[in-house]
């Protein structure tokens, strides 16, 4: 599975960005998809995640009532809206996909085989 993220770009403070992460090789329906986020010198945190059925979402608890998680499996398309963007939400942001990822591990990067190259969001006050 091959994955590109984009949507990515320089912001206000307050505004909106959707990110995309579209994947190309095997279908998304099977897979657990998830947005990790790293900031200039800090390591790769969890943002957000959807279970392989899409059933339920995961929110990192400074994201949630911000940012959605959702999927297209008919476009084969994972997406990130994020609304109310703070300028502590600068950072690389990388969709991950796993076949294999229980619940509880959601959260965990080692949980996820494939990673898209990531995409810059900037968020200025």
């Amino acid at each position: 599975v091959q994955l590109q993220a984009s949507g990515g770009g320089l912001v206000q403070a307050g505004d909106s960005l959707r990110l995309s992460c579209a994947a190309s090789g095997r279908t998304f329906r099977g897979y657990a998809v998830a947005w990790f986020r790293q900031a200039s010198g800090k390591e790769r945190e969890f943002v957000a995640a959807t279970r392989r059925s899409g059933a339920g979402t995961l929110y990192e608890d400074s994201v949630k009532g911000r940012f959605t998680i959702s999927r297209d499996n008919a476009k084969n398309t994972v997406y990130l809206q994020m609304n109310g963007l703070k300028p502590e939400d600068t950072a690389v942001y990388y969709c991950a996909a796993g076949s294999r990822v229980i619940t509880s591990s959601l959260p965990t990067m080692a949980a996820y085989d494939y990673w898209g190259q990531g995409t810059l969001v900037t968020v200025s006050s």
